[in-house]
């Protein structure tokens, strides 16, 4: 597959969850094709955790942006959340003016998944 048609199979999309705002994650960007990829760099460069799921972020695309994530794909959310929390990430540096927080190791990983969006990424072939 030549790598237009590869580019404009991809589907992103990126939800974010607050439990002060909202009952559930809501999609907060969604997009296909170059989109897409925009979506996921953005997502890279800026340290927000990316996880491919063709089913899920077929689903995802096809709701309207800042719509709450169905409840029938809660599970799959969760799934991904815990998923996250499993990882250990790298050292992140973070600037010198920025005060650093002592936390414990999962505790400072649950408290910036929570402020960030996690991402799908589709490529059909």
């Amino acid at each position: 597959m030549s790598e237009f048609k590869n580019t404009l199979n991809k589907k992103a999309v990126a939800i974010k969850y607050d439990d002060a705002k909202n009952s559930a994650p809501v999609i907060v960007a969604s997009g296909m094709g170059y989109m897409a990829e925009k979506i996921i760099e953005t997502a890279n460069e800026s340290g927000v955790p990316v996880y491919e799921d063709n089913s899920l972020a077929t689903i995802l695309t096809q709701l309207e942006l800042g719509s709450q994530v169905p409840e029938e794909l809660y599970q799959a959310i969760v799934d991904i959340y815990l998923y996250f929390l499993n990882c250990v990430p790298g050292p992140v540096e973070k600037p010198a003016s920025e005060p650093v927080k002592e936390i414990e190791g999962e505790d400072l990983i649950k408290e910036d998944l929570i402020n960030e969006e996690i991402i799908k990424e589709e490529t059909v072939e």
